[in-house]
């Protein structure tokens, strides 16, 4: 008896899910040529595909794909954002089941099956689930490249130094997008339920404090380094140079290991910095560079900073002697490939103070000293070796009995730096802190060797080949009409602008 119910159940739900055993041959074969379509209330995600065939089925799923593609994100952090195209994500769908999965509603699958699909589309549309998926590496570069428009810096506290003291300005916060997390923001809305129309995401972003507490800046009342240089004999434009490059390094903030480049503070050296056209030497001979004198003004800070014992990371001498600063003082700016660098080694921050007055550039390096009171510390030069260039005579095509000085001579140093400590008066320590080695130029005299007598301009070169100089003048003064008027050219001092001026076989910036 129970058995015989059990069938009867079943039968019930047979027949209540119009199943049929006994049909006809004919009948099945047409029946199998309609059910090659999908029910009708049947939906692949957003895609009504009831009555489709399919082939149909999968053709409007590739469209689907395709024109999703276009969808347009709007990326969110805060108050910025930026907008996407979903392809641009490595959107795709590969997962082409889901065709069969929709032609198997009501067809396929045991009797409880097929009658649980009946009931859900009597109910309303029956939906399969339809994810695209998107490129979890592509979404991370596409992130990482739209930083900088995403993100929004924190502005780290500050100092202004205004009458001898320091007033705080305090800095604001910054957000900065959480890559990581975001993706996953990502992955999670194309992956649930997304119906391929612009959207808005909005990505995981985190705050960024600024660096630099009330009770931190503080502490930056000491004078820790400072030095001074004096370029009275230069001209206007090298002044405003000067004074334009210090404006640039004046208030700078140095946090605890932080690096400062002085070309990224005051570059770039051109017009539209405010950069003038002042002397510089290139090959040896004087030329008009933008930016002529920063060097003066990189050298006076690095003087600054060794006093404060910051820790240098970078460091070049001039390519020949400046008269600004002893041997081996000296730091150059050249284009990308001579730079000063130094680091804040301090635990606490550090207040660069820089300005002109009187034709003199001043740098002050603030801080908190901890260093002991009894120790001081000193820095000297040392000339190791010098080399005279000597002077090379140039034959031109001016007469004969012309001689000029084109350039003057520079003597060529190997110098040393010493950093000299002392306690309570006693030198404690000292140690070879840089070494420098400045190239030899030598004096270019011009001489004529233009003649009508082919013989005596022959004559002329013969003895400015020798390189001797007394035989040079005395073939000058054999084979000139007024001889007595030929005389040695006396060595031109150059000026202090020219010898604060140094090249080396480029336009050493222009910028000494």
């Amino acid at each position: 008896m129970k058995k015989s119910g059990k069938i009867g159940v079943l039968l019930g739900v047979m027949l209540a899910a119009g199943i049929i055993f006994a049909i006809p041959a004919g009948t099945r074969i047409a029946q199998a040529a309609q059910e090659e379509t999908i029910a009708e209330g049947v939906y692949i995600g957003s895609i009504d595909v009831g009555g489709m065939t399919e082939e149909e089925a999968k053709a409007a799923v590739e469209a689907y794909v395709e024109n999703a593609g276009d969808a347009v994100f709007t990326l969110s952090a805060g108050e910025r954002s930026i907008e996407v195209k979903a392809e641009e994500l490595g959107t795709s769908f590969t997962d082409m089941s889901v065709i069969q999965k929709a032609m198997d509603v009501c067809k396929s699958g045991n009797l409880i099956k097929r009658y649980k699909d009946k009931k859900d589309l009597e109910n309303g549309n029956l939906v399969i689930g339809m994810a695209l998926d998107v490129d979890t590496d592509t979404v991370t570069a596409l992130l990482e490249e739209k930083a900088g428009e995403l993100n929004q810096e924190a502005v780290d506290s500050t100092l202004v130094r205004e009458n001898g003291a320091f007033r705080i300005v305090e800095g604001s916060q910054g957000i900065e997008v959480n890559v990581e997390k975001s993706v996953a923001d990502i992955e999670t809305y194309i992956n649930s339920g997304w119906d391929g129309e612009n959207g808005t995401i909005e990505l995981t972003a985190e705050v960024v404090e600024p660096r630099g507490t009330k009770e931190e800046l503080s502490k930056i009342q000491d004078l820790l380094g400072s030095y001074n240089t004096n370029y009275s004999s230069s001209t206007q434009n090298r002044c405003d140079n000067i004074s334009n490059a210090t404006s640039k390094i004046n208030g700078t903030v140095l946090y605890p290991g932080e690096e400062f480049s002085v070309y990224e503070a005051i570059g770039p050296l051109d017009a539209s910095n405010g950069y003038e056209l002042a002397g510089a030497y290139e090959n040896g001979q004087t030329v008009q560079s933008y930016g002529g004198g920063v060097c003066q003004v990189s050298t006076t800070l690095y003087n600054a900073v060794i006093l404060a014992e910051l820790e240098v990371t970078e460091r070049s001498n001039h390519s020949m002697i400046v008269t600004y600063v002893k041997p081996s003082m000296d730091a150059a700016i050249a284009g990308d490939y001579k730079d000063l660098k130094f680091v804040n080694n301090q635990d606490t921050p550090i207040f660069i103070e820089g300005y002109t007055q009187g034709k003199n550039v001043y740098f002050n390096i603030f801080g908190e000293e901890t260093r002991p009171a009894n120790r001081k510390i000193s820095f000297e030069s040392e000339v190791v070796s010098q080399t005279d260039p000597g002077v090379q005579f140039v034959g031109t095509a001016d007469a004969v009995g012309y001689i000029g000085v084109s350039q003057d001579k520079h003597t060529g140093y190997v110098a040393q730096l010493w950093k000299v400590v002392t306690v309570d008066g006693v030198e404690e320590s000292r140690e070879v802190f840089n070494k420098s080695t400045y190239k030899a130029s030598p004096k270019i005299v011009k001489v004529g060797t233009a003649s009508a007598d082919p013989n005596v301009s022959a004559a002329i070169g013969a003895a400015i080949a020798t390189g001797d100089e007394a035989t040079i003048y005395g073939a000058v003064a054999q084979y000139t009409a007024a001889a007595s008027t030929v005389q040695q050219p006396e060595e031109a001092a150059p000026s202090a602008e020219e010898q604060a001026i140094i090249g080396d076989g480029q336009v050493d910036t222009g910028q000494q």
